[in-house]
């Protein structure tokens, strides 16, 4: 009997070894994304046994379907992740400027075949998934294919960011098949949005992986429509494309480490300015904004010297940022005068772009994705038979900083996925959206959450604030008033609240509970984002 019992043992200890299972140091796996659909995608891919890498691959495709107005397989990517146990990693998949550009004025329109760069996404796509991935890339882009094929509902954001376009969409022929219906109106309330030709351009890409974009049918389509309408795109500029292997930067932040992104993405200012906040002395609502704002106005000055090794070193210099929070303590004094709070109402939220999602993993894998075409709709151009909108690369709108755009240059912008870790741990990855709110956005959250001790939810409520030779903004989150403005700030400089939502950035992050060994997350309040969570 006895020998029965330990032979009945040994098969099944023999058993679970050949089973492989495995311990994994955290108990469920998670994503942040800005619409529910690719949350959803996200979660259907930890169900099919997929990692960090295979959801974040699937929830960015999808994006591509359910936000077109917002990023797309047309625009460009910046990626940092973790791998378990591994090294923090980055990709650059941003827009490259053609081989043929020359720019003779004709650019300084801010939409329309002559702003559109070579397409990054797909690239950095691809790249991050054959790297990482465990799932086949065609189980992974099935959430995308299939929305596109059958369809969805529209949420109201992305109705009223392509109503606000309506105007330039009729300019297209191409854009007026997509996003306007059969009436030449645009999308109301309740429709449902069918893109069979986008279906079938993301199943060539699971099929043929990056060739089946760059290369083949899909490439000569996207060539023949650009050059017939005065673009610049060649076959060879999309053949050579290459997604590339980001530089990473780290700096320092209340004991823990960040961990962002070189040029093409504004990392170097992330960085600098969370590591001006960590020198402040903050004591209540008050000081917040008139430090912090101030902050944000001293390391935007350095936008303009990110690509000179010298100055780069400066910028994420500590000593460099104890200097400036020295002077803001210094002359805070002196910038608080006797001013009226004024309420400022800005833009609607269909003029938002960019899109930005997080995921992570029970086996520690965690990725941080922002892709955008640009503005709202990108170019406004999307190509017949192709079903995707392009982004904006050259013209105004991504000049000004950095010099002229010249043949192979990537677009560089203010965004910066990042992530931060303890003991080598990762205890918060997130991003945002919202343009040149992008860095006050991700380090005013992270802050909130990891200086402050708030929540996560409440660190992605609490009011922002941003200054760049102006008066103080300051932004309302869907109504949340936790102080009484005119007792904090009648005394105060020219302060503006901003009364609409997500004009501040739109952040989507996830972090370790620590207690638990569990991730949580949290979707930005302003925006119609969701959290999916797989045990």
């Amino acid at each position: 009997m006895v020998k029965i019992k330990n032979t009945l043992f040994i098969i099944l200890f023999i058993f679970l070894v050949s089973c492989n299972i495995e311990e994994t140091p955290y108990s469920n796996s998670l994503i942040s994304s800005p619409h529910p659909l690719a949350s959803q995608a996200g979660e259907y891919i930890y169900s099919k046994g997929g990692n960090a890498f295979d959801a974040a691959v699937a929830a960015a495709f999808t994006l591509s379907v359910v936000e077109p107005s917002m990023s797309g397989i047309g625009g460009r990517l910046q990626v940092i992740y973790k791998q378990a146990g591994g090294d923090i990693l980055g990709i650059d998949a941003t827009t490259q400027i053609p081989k043929s550009y020359r720019n003779l004025g004709e650019t300084s329109q801010s939409y329309g075949y002559k702003t559109i760069g070579i397409p990054g996404v797909v690239a950095g796509l691809i790249k991050l998934h054959e790297e990482n991935g465990i799932l086949d890339l065609k189980t992974v882009m099935q959430p995308s294919i299939t929305f596109a094929e059958k369809g969805f509902l529209l949420y109201p954001g992305e109705i009223k960011r392509q109503q606000s376009d309506k105007e330039k969409i009729e300019s297209f022929e191409g854009t007026k098949l997509y996003f306007l219906d059969s009436k030449g109106e645009s999308f109301k309330p309740g429709d449902i949005l069918v893109q069979k030709d986008l279906a079938n351009t993301l199943r060539i890409i699971a099929k043929n992986g990056k060739k089946g974009f760059y290369e083949g049918e899909i490439a000569n389509r996207i060539v023949n429509d650009i050059k017939e309408n005065g673009g610049f795109i060649t076959k060879e500029d999309l053949k050579n494309y290459t997604a590339r292997k980001s530089e990473v930067l780290v700096g320092k932040f209340n004991g823990y480490d960040i961990y962002t992104l070189n040029l093409p993405s504004y990392g170097s200012i992330t960085i600098q300015m969370i590591q001006i906040f960590d020198q402040l002395e903050i004591k209540d609502e008050r000081d917040w904004t008139l430090k912090v704002s101030k902050a944000v106005e001293e390391s935007y000055r350095y936008r303009f010297f990110q690509n000179n090794i010298d100055s780069l070193n400066s910028i994420l210099s500590v000593s460099r940022a104890k200097q400036i929070a020295s002077d803001i303590e210094k002359n805070q004094s002196e910038t608080a005068l006797n001013y009226n709070l004024h309420e400022f109402d800005q833009a609607d939220i269909a003029q938002g772009h960019t899109a930005h999602l997080t995921t992570s993993d029970k086996y520690g894998n965690v990725v941080s994705l922002t892709q955008t075409l640009g503005p709202n709709m990108g170019s406004k151009v999307a190509t017949k038979g192709l079903g995707f909108l392009y982004n904006v690369t050259m013209g105004p709108y991504l000049g000004g900083y950095l010099g002229e755009d010249k043949p192979g240059d990537r677009a560089s912008s203010h965004i910066s996925p990042t992530i931060f870790t303890k003991n080598g741990e990762v205890v918060l990855a997130l991003g945002a959206a919202g343009g040149n709110k992008i860095p006050i956005a991700i380090n005013q959250v992270a802050y909130r959450y990891l200086k402050q001790k708030y929540t996560l939810i409440d660190a992605l409520t609490m009011p922002r604030v941003y200054k760049y030779e102006s008066p103080i903004y300051i932004e309302s989150h869907l109504g949340v008033n936790r102080f009484n403005d005119y007792e904090i700030y009648s005394e105060s400089q020219n302060v503006e609240r901003i009364r609409t939502e997500a004009y501040f950035g739109r952040v989507h992050a996830i972090a370790l509970d620590t207690i638990n060994n569990r991730w949580i997350g949290s979707a930005d309040p302003d925006w119609e984002g969701s959290v999916s969570n797989f045990e």
